[in-house]
Protein backbone atom coordinates (compact mmCIF):
# COMPACT_ATOMS: atom_id res chain seq x y z
CA UNK A 1 0.00 0.00 0.00
CA UNK A 2 1.46 3.36 -1.05
CA UNK A 3 1.68 6.52 1.08
CA UNK A 4 -1.41 8.09 -0.49
CA UNK A 5 -3.59 5.08 0.41
CA UNK A 6 -2.78 5.36 4.15
CA UNK A 7 -3.45 9.08 4.46
CA UNK A 8 -6.16 10.02 6.94
CA UNK A 9 -8.53 12.91 6.17
CA UNK A 10 -6.63 15.05 8.69
CA UNK A 11 -3.29 14.34 7.01
CA UNK A 12 -4.79 15.09 3.60
CA UNK A 13 -5.96 18.45 4.97
CA UNK A 14 -2.46 19.24 6.21
CA UNK A 15 -0.94 18.17 2.90
CA UNK A 16 -3.37 20.39 0.99
CA UNK A 17 -2.56 23.32 3.28
CA UNK A 18 1.19 22.90 2.73
CA UNK A 19 0.62 22.77 -1.03
CA UNK A 20 -1.43 25.99 -1.02
CA UNK A 21 1.12 27.82 1.16
CA UNK A 22 3.99 26.74 -1.07
CA UNK A 23 2.04 27.83 -4.15
CA UNK A 24 1.31 31.20 -2.54
CA UNK A 25 4.59 32.00 -0.77
CA UNK A 26 7.13 29.51 -2.20
CA UNK A 27 7.46 27.99 1.29
CA UNK A 28 5.42 26.83 4.30
CA UNK A 29 6.15 27.32 7.99
CA UNK A 30 4.66 25.46 10.94
CA UNK A 31 3.08 28.61 12.35
CA UNK A 32 1.52 29.48 8.98
CA UNK A 33 0.12 25.97 8.67
CA UNK A 34 -1.33 26.30 12.18
CA UNK A 35 -3.03 29.59 11.29
CA UNK A 36 -4.51 28.16 8.09
CA UNK A 37 -5.78 25.03 9.88
CA UNK A 38 -6.97 26.92 12.98
CA UNK A 39 -4.89 24.76 15.34
CA UNK A 40 -1.98 25.25 17.72
CA UNK A 41 1.57 24.96 16.30
CA UNK A 42 2.18 22.02 18.63
CA UNK A 43 -0.47 20.07 16.74
CA UNK A 44 1.21 20.67 13.39
CA UNK A 45 4.63 19.15 14.10
CA UNK A 46 3.40 15.54 14.66
CA UNK A 47 1.42 15.73 11.41
CA UNK A 48 4.48 17.01 9.53
CA UNK A 49 6.62 14.22 10.99
CA UNK A 50 4.06 11.65 9.85
CA UNK A 51 3.91 13.15 6.35
CA UNK A 52 7.71 13.17 6.24
CA UNK A 53 7.79 9.50 7.28
CA UNK A 54 5.46 8.77 4.36
CA UNK A 55 7.80 10.59 1.98
CA UNK A 56 5.31 13.35 1.19
CA UNK A 57 7.03 16.39 2.75
CA UNK A 58 10.53 17.51 3.65
CA UNK A 59 10.44 18.60 7.26
CA UNK A 60 13.08 19.42 9.85
CA UNK A 61 11.91 20.83 13.18
CA UNK A 62 11.97 24.65 13.29
CA UNK A 63 12.64 24.83 9.55
CA UNK A 64 10.46 25.35 6.50
CA UNK A 65 8.21 22.59 5.20
CA UNK A 66 8.37 21.66 1.54
CA UNK A 67 6.67 19.01 -0.59
CA UNK A 68 8.35 16.06 -2.20
CA UNK A 69 7.30 15.30 -5.76
CA UNK A 70 5.14 12.44 -4.44
CA UNK A 71 3.60 14.82 -1.92
CA UNK A 72 2.90 17.40 -4.61
CA UNK A 73 1.08 14.81 -6.72
CA UNK A 74 -0.95 13.64 -3.71
CA UNK A 75 -1.82 17.21 -2.67
CA UNK A 76 -2.85 18.14 -6.20
CA UNK A 77 -5.17 15.12 -6.23
CA UNK A 78 -6.90 16.26 -3.01
CA UNK A 79 -7.13 19.87 -4.22
CA UNK A 80 -8.62 18.79 -7.55
CA UNK A 81 -11.41 16.97 -5.74
CA UNK A 82 -11.99 19.96 -3.48
CA UNK A 83 -12.23 22.29 -6.48
CA UNK A 84 -14.73 20.10 -8.32
CA UNK A 85 -16.94 19.70 -5.25
CA UNK A 86 -16.82 23.43 -4.49
CA UNK A 87 -17.86 24.32 -8.03
CA UNK A 88 -20.62 21.72 -7.97
CA UNK A 89 -22.14 23.10 -4.77
CA UNK A 90 -21.66 26.77 -5.65
CA UNK A 91 -22.37 26.84 -9.39
CA UNK A 92 -24.92 24.05 -9.85
CA UNK A 93 -26.66 23.86 -6.47
CA UNK A 94 -26.28 27.63 -5.90
CA UNK A 95 -25.18 27.21 -2.28
CA UNK A 96 -23.42 30.12 -0.53
CA UNK A 97 -19.66 30.16 -0.97
CA UNK A 98 -18.94 29.52 2.71
CA UNK A 99 -21.23 26.51 2.81
CA UNK A 100 -19.87 25.25 -0.52
CA UNK A 101 -16.35 25.47 0.91
CA UNK A 102 -17.20 23.56 4.08
CA UNK A 103 -19.10 20.86 2.16
CA UNK A 104 -16.20 20.43 -0.24
CA UNK A 105 -13.77 20.12 2.69
CA UNK A 106 -15.96 17.46 4.27
CA UNK A 107 -16.42 15.37 1.13
CA UNK A 108 -13.10 15.67 -0.72
CA UNK A 109 -11.53 12.82 1.26
CA UNK A 110 -14.15 10.25 0.29
CA UNK A 111 -14.85 11.26 -3.31
CA UNK A 112 -14.09 8.25 -5.51
CA UNK A 113 -12.28 8.47 -8.82
CA UNK A 114 -15.42 7.33 -10.64
CA UNK A 115 -17.54 10.08 -9.03
CA UNK A 116 -14.84 12.69 -9.67
CA UNK A 117 -14.78 11.70 -13.34
CA UNK A 118 -18.57 11.93 -13.64
CA UNK A 119 -18.78 15.34 -12.00
CA UNK A 120 -16.14 16.76 -14.32
CA UNK A 121 -18.06 15.29 -17.27
CA UNK A 122 -21.08 17.29 -16.12
CA UNK A 123 -19.09 20.54 -16.14
CA UNK A 124 -17.73 19.72 -19.60
CA UNK A 125 -21.27 19.11 -20.83
CA UNK A 126 -22.59 22.38 -19.39
CA UNK A 127 -19.80 24.32 -21.09
CA UNK A 128 -20.38 22.67 -24.47
CA UNK A 129 -24.17 22.37 -24.78
CA UNK A 130 -25.82 25.54 -26.16
CA UNK A 131 -29.42 24.43 -25.59
CA UNK A 132 -31.70 25.85 -22.89
CA UNK A 133 -31.53 24.49 -19.33
CA UNK A 134 -34.81 22.55 -19.87
CA UNK A 135 -34.24 18.80 -19.41
CA UNK A 136 -30.57 19.56 -18.90
CA UNK A 137 -29.72 16.43 -16.95
CA UNK A 138 -31.57 14.23 -19.43
CA UNK A 139 -29.47 15.70 -22.24
CA UNK A 140 -26.34 15.26 -20.14
CA UNK A 141 -26.88 11.49 -20.07
CA UNK A 142 -27.26 11.47 -23.89
CA UNK A 143 -24.29 13.71 -24.76
CA UNK A 144 -21.22 12.06 -26.35
CA UNK A 145 -18.96 14.73 -24.86
CA UNK A 146 -19.89 13.46 -21.38
CA UNK A 147 -20.47 9.77 -22.10
CA UNK A 148 -18.00 7.43 -23.74
CA UNK A 149 -20.72 5.02 -24.88
CA UNK A 150 -22.68 7.66 -26.84
CA UNK A 151 -21.45 7.77 -30.43
CA UNK A 152 -23.42 10.69 -31.85
CA UNK A 153 -25.51 13.60 -30.69
CA UNK A 154 -29.25 13.11 -30.67
CA UNK A 155 -31.26 14.65 -33.51
CA UNK A 156 -31.69 18.37 -33.03
CA UNK A 157 -28.59 18.86 -30.90
CA UNK A 158 -26.91 22.17 -31.74
CA UNK A 159 -23.55 21.74 -30.05
CA UNK A 160 -21.69 21.03 -33.28
CA UNK A 161 -19.89 24.22 -34.20
CA UNK A 162 -21.05 26.00 -31.05
CA UNK A 163 -18.00 25.91 -28.80
CA UNK A 164 -16.52 22.50 -29.48
CA UNK A 165 -14.88 23.61 -32.73
CA UNK A 166 -13.36 26.62 -30.96
CA UNK A 167 -11.04 24.30 -29.04
CA UNK A 168 -7.85 22.53 -30.05
CA UNK A 169 -5.73 19.80 -28.55
CA UNK A 170 -3.12 21.22 -26.19
CA UNK A 171 -0.44 19.65 -28.40
CA UNK A 172 -1.33 22.17 -31.14
CA UNK A 173 -0.28 25.14 -29.00
CA UNK A 174 3.22 26.42 -29.62
CA UNK A 175 5.77 26.88 -26.86
CA UNK A 176 4.90 30.02 -24.92
CA UNK A 177 1.18 29.95 -25.79
CA UNK A 178 -1.53 29.85 -23.13
CA UNK A 179 -4.88 28.10 -23.04
CA UNK A 180 -7.92 27.32 -20.88
CA UNK A 181 -8.89 23.67 -20.43
CA UNK A 182 -12.39 23.08 -21.86
CA UNK A 183 -12.65 19.30 -21.73
CA UNK A 184 -10.65 16.09 -21.57
CA UNK A 185 -11.23 14.06 -24.71
CA UNK A 186 -10.26 10.70 -23.24
CA UNK A 187 -11.52 8.11 -20.80
CA UNK A 188 -10.09 5.61 -18.37
CA UNK A 189 -6.58 5.84 -16.94
CA UNK A 190 -5.40 8.78 -19.10
CA UNK A 191 -8.39 10.89 -18.14
CA UNK A 192 -8.01 10.05 -14.44
CA UNK A 193 -4.31 10.93 -14.47
CA UNK A 194 -5.09 14.32 -16.02
CA UNK A 195 -7.88 14.96 -13.51
CA UNK A 196 -5.61 14.05 -10.61
CA UNK A 197 -3.02 16.53 -11.90
CA UNK A 198 -5.64 19.29 -11.68
CA UNK A 199 -6.37 19.56 -15.42
CA UNK A 200 -9.96 20.66 -14.77
CA UNK A 201 -12.26 22.64 -17.07
CA UNK A 202 -11.47 26.32 -16.60
CA UNK A 203 -7.84 25.71 -15.62
CA UNK A 204 -5.32 28.03 -17.29
CA UNK A 205 -1.99 26.61 -18.40
CA UNK A 206 1.01 27.58 -20.51
CA UNK A 207 3.04 25.41 -22.87
CA UNK A 208 6.69 25.86 -21.90
CA UNK A 209 8.54 23.60 -24.30
CA UNK A 210 8.48 20.39 -26.32
CA UNK A 211 11.08 17.66 -26.29
CA UNK A 212 12.64 16.75 -29.66
CA UNK A 213 9.95 14.91 -31.56
CA UNK A 214 7.24 16.60 -29.50
CA UNK A 215 7.10 14.05 -26.67
CA UNK A 216 6.90 14.89 -23.81
CA UNK A 217 5.59 18.44 -23.55
CA UNK A 218 6.24 20.56 -20.46
CA UNK A 219 3.50 22.90 -19.29
CA UNK A 220 3.23 25.49 -16.54
CA UNK A 221 0.29 24.91 -14.19
CA UNK A 222 0.23 27.61 -11.51
CA UNK A 223 3.75 27.63 -10.13
CA UNK A 224 4.36 24.00 -11.04
CA UNK A 225 5.95 22.51 -14.13
CA UNK A 226 4.25 19.34 -15.36
CA UNK A 227 5.41 16.96 -18.08
CA UNK A 228 2.73 15.39 -20.28
CA UNK A 229 3.13 12.59 -22.78
CA UNK A 230 2.06 13.54 -26.30
CA UNK A 231 -1.09 11.39 -26.15
CA UNK A 232 -2.07 13.16 -22.90
CA UNK A 233 -1.54 16.57 -24.49
CA UNK A 234 -3.64 15.39 -27.45
CA UNK A 235 -6.47 14.52 -25.06
CA UNK A 236 -6.62 17.97 -23.46
CA UNK A 237 -8.92 20.26 -25.45
CA UNK A 238 -8.15 23.91 -24.74
CA UNK A 239 -9.27 27.32 -25.87
CA UNK A 240 -6.25 29.40 -26.83
CA UNK A 241 -5.72 32.69 -24.98
CA UNK A 242 -4.29 35.89 -26.36
CA UNK A 243 -0.60 36.46 -25.57
CA UNK A 244 0.10 38.31 -22.32
CA UNK A 245 1.08 41.94 -22.77
CA UNK A 246 4.50 42.60 -21.26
Amino acid sequence: MGPVEVLTPALEDYLETVFLLVERHKFARVRDIAVERGVKPGSVSPAMKRLADLGLVKYVQREYVDLTETGRVAARRVLARHTVLFRFFRDLLKLPEELSESEACAMEHSLSSATMDRMVSLFEFLDACPQSPDSLLARFHQCPIANADCEDCKPGCEHEGAGVEATNPLSELAAGERGIVVRIGSHGAIRQRLLNMGMLPGTELTVERYAPGGDPVWIRLGTSQVALRRHEADALHVKALAPEIA
